[in-house]
């Protein structure tokens, strides 16, 4: 894990990679648990025995499920000291370009965009790519989002340093 003592250490890596997180296997209960909180319980994810006839073989993961694995895997990746606080602000782009069958693992590429020091804020964007392998495999990208998060600095953190 890379940590960062400040927002302007931070802002020293944009347009580089920072980092590769752990992976993380997509259990069929992982995918049943989100079709019942988000009451999207379409066949494709939650009825093995149909989907093994449908298009993808198996079911396969939402894409919100995929998209919403992102913040707890970017903690893994990278940690910014020094702040009061972090707010996800919203997402750009996001896109979802394979499917993720049940049982493949992921695991999150982090690239940081762009990081914008304004007050009493500051505003960063990291490229997020979801991995994915499944069989032993690798495939296209489950996801591919661009996250902005809202940065605020802990009282008496100085800038600049």
């Amino acid at each position: 894990m890379r940590v960062f003592s400040s927002i302007d250490e931070l802002a020293q890596n944009v347009g580089q990679e920072l980092g590769v997180s752990q992976w993380r296997t997509i259990t069929q209960d992982d995918i049943d648990v989100f079709a019942k909180v988000t009451n999207d319980e379409q066949w494709i994810h939650v009825d093995a025995q149909r989907a093994a006839d449908g298009p993808f073989g198996t079911t396969v993961a939402h894409g919100y499920l995929t998209l919403s694995l992102i913040p707890g895997l970017v903690r893994t990746v990278y940690q910014l000291d020094g702040l009061a606080m972090a707010v996800n602000y919203g997402s750009n782009k996001v896109r979802y370009p394979a499917p993720v069958p049940t049982g493949a693992t992921v695991r999150a590429r982090v690239k940081l965009l762009s990081v914008e020091r304004t007050e009493p804020w500051s505003q960063s964007i990291i490229q997020v790519t979801i991995e994915q392998q499944a069989n032993g495999m690798q495939s296209k990208p489950g996801c591919v989002a661009e996250i902005v998060s809202r940065l605020y600095e802990s009282p008496g953190t100085s800038s600049g340093t």
